[in-house]
């Protein structure tokens, strides 16, 4: 019998070279497959049971070797929700079963897939380009904190980003010992013209929380302060409007008191810088003076906040605002200039906006860019990394499905980075599999010669008896 196991064992050495052929053949195919893992092919022998001295070599079946835990080349695609996973993991998506747009149904099932060239659809859905739809968790915009834990697929819609009305207003300046006012620069003295300045109506009092500035007399307040900067802040309704601020010096505070003060201050806003009548506001003053120490540091208000007045700017209404120093962002020190040295003017408003572009930074969140300036983490990506990465079942389109073997998903990112605008592509490599299709149509031949031995072996013994 020996001469038909030989036939035998080269036909299945001949069916095992062939199933390797097609995998070599498979993975030149999808040399180009964003995410394709190649199968590589390995070789078992099958001995027939025999006493230990007749064993034969016997003959030969073949298996899938899979190479998903192997990565590809990250290539730069500049499309910016292109997503690329360096390092262990894959995505987490899902299939359409039926509907559109909003209405759209999907299987509900959670399968695996490195292939990343995903982009937006025409309803907000970014999917791949074998048809397989991005989960993740979606991100509160408000409290920035992931809404749910399980992912769900995702969908980014164009709609308008909300206004934030400005409540506070980061300043830091320096503020010069002495003001080099136009009253100054004439000879005269450094400090605001009280005249200037009336207390709702009474007497000027430069000292009177929430004093205005009428328009008669702009010019001579005007010559007895200096500038403090402007900054644009922003209504509930997201309407801008400038709010310009100046510093009037109210005297040399008290050297002698408890505590010592060598400065005292007043902040003014413009509220209608075009004001001409006795009876039209043209700035209005603080609810705090503000008062400094002898290092230049400030004293008063303690806190470092300064309530801005409620008032009517260009037909909008602000109110509300701190301005907040963060207790040494202002400071009164010897300046050459006489002028205010505004290091930052800084609010927290901004008006409404819309979603210009989307990307995703190096641990998986979708970043929204907003035509108002905002910047908003919009979801986050889901990871799935297995334990054996290897024994997951392939599906098409470069997808996998988890089996027993390859355990269950661990969702989270661990020590990987995503690359965002960026596609990793297929690990196969075309030289290795030309190599390994030379060494297979050469074992494959060899199988056939065999096959033509044991021919010619039986033709032999036929004619033995002719």
């Amino acid at each position: 019998m020996g001469v038909f196991s030989a036939l035998t064992t080269a036909v299945s050495g001949m069916t095992a070279q062939s199933y390797a052929l097609e995998n070599i053949s498979g993975n030149i195919a999808n040399s180009r497959t964003a995410g394709y893992k190649r199968v590589d092919t390995a070789f078992a022998d099958l001995v027939p049971d025999a006493a230990l001295r007749r064993q034969v070599a016997g003959s030969v079946q073949a298996f899938s070797q899979a190479t998903n835990s192997i990565q590809g080349d990250l290539n730069p695609t500049r499309i910016d929700t292109n997503i690329a996973i360096n390092g262990d993991g894959f995505f987490v998506v899902d299939q359409r079963q039926s509907g559109v747009g909003a209405n759209t149904q999907f299987s509900n099932s959670n399968l695996y897939t490195r292939r990343g060239d995903f982009d937006f659809d025409a309803n907000g859905y970014l999917v791949n380009g074998a048809g397989y739809y991005l989960k993740g968790l979606k991100i509160d915009q408000v409290t920035g904190q992931l809404v749910g834990t399980q992912p769900d697929v995702l969908r980014i819609t164009k709609e308008q980003f909300p206004a934030k009305a400005t409540t506070s207003i980061e300043y830091r300046a320096n503020i010069p010992a002495v003001p080099a006012t136009t009253q100054k620069t004439q000879g005269g003295t450094e400090f605001l013209n009280a005249a200037s300045v009336t207390a709702a109506g009474a007497a000027p009092n430069p000292y009177a929380g929430n004093a205005a500035v009428m328009g008669n007399n702009i010019s001579s307040f005007l010559a007895t302060s200096i500038p403090g900067g402007s900054v644009t802040v922003y209504d509930t309704l997201g309407k801008a409007t400038s709010v310009e601020m100046r510093w009037a010096k109210l005297d040399n505070g008290n050297p002698a008191g408890n505590p010592v003060t060598t400065g005292t201050w007043g902040l003014f806003v413009a509220q209608d810088t075009s004001a001409t009548g006795a009876n039209q506001v043209a700035y209005v003053q603080a609810g705090q003076n503000v008062t400094f120490g002898t290092t230049g540091q400030m004293v008063t208000p303690a806190t470092g906040d300064i309530t801005l007045p409620t008032m009517t700017i260009n037909g909008t209404t602000i109110t509300g605002i701190n301005l907040t120093t963060g207790g040494n962002g202002v400071t009164q020190n010897g300046d050459v200039s006489g002028q205010i040295d505004a290091r930052s003017i800084r609010q927290d408003g901004y008006t409404a906006g819309t979603l210009d572009r989307v990307s995703v930074s190096a641990e998986g969140a979708v970043i929204g860019t907003f035509s108002n300036g905002q910047v908003v983490a919009l979801a986050q990506v889901s990871v799935a990394r297995f334990n054996a990465d290897n024994s997951l079942k392939r599906l098409d389109g470069g997808a996998f499905e988890e089996t027993i073997e390859s355990g269950p998903p661990i969702i989270g990112l661990g020590t990987s980075q995503m690359v965002g605008g960026s596609v990793e592509q297929s690990n196969t490599d075309i030289a290795d599999e030309f190599s390994k299709m030379i060494v297979t149509q050469q074992a494959y031949s060899a199988n056939t010669k065999v096959i033509t031995t044991a021919q010619e072996m039986l033709s032999a013994v036929f004619n033995i008896i002719r």
